[in-house]
């Protein structure tokens, strides 16, 4: 039995890191379990890092690929996943998994536009 204390304002998730066979850090994933207001805007389900080291060759792509499967295991129908307008790197690893653009905002916080995607599993 797993037992989480969630402080307010957050919601439960997961994290997952990626290792290579030398053990070096790929990336990181969170899986949120659901959405508040906040993570609804701006956040989504999904959140990935891929260490600037390893990006720009497939990493990201798989990476997403391989949580999207566990989200469906765990019942997940569809996520939203959001990047900033000018991560394109980001914008890409959405796309080729299926990421469909909902809408774009401005970010209450950074003032940025960000990219809205869902992608159904």
């Amino acid at each position: 039995m797993m037992i989480r204390l969630v402080q307010p304002g957050h919601v439960a998730s997961s994290e997952w890191w990626f290792l290579n066979e030398n053990n070096d850090i790929l990336g990181t994933v969170r899986l949120r379990y659901e959405l508040n207001e906040a993570n609804y805007e701006e956040g989504g389900h999904i959140g990935y890092d891929i260490s600037p080291k390893y990006r720009k060759k497939g990493y990201g792509k798989s990476i997403l690929k391989l949580i999207l499967e566990k989200a469906r295991t765990l019942g997940f129908k569809k996520v939203l996943i959001t990047c900033n307008f000018d991560n394109i790197g980001s914008k890409n690893i959405i796309e080729h998994n299926g990421g469909k653009l909902e809408n774009i905002i401005i970010s209450k916080e950074s003032g940025k536009e960000v990219l809205r995607y869902w992608i159904e599993i």
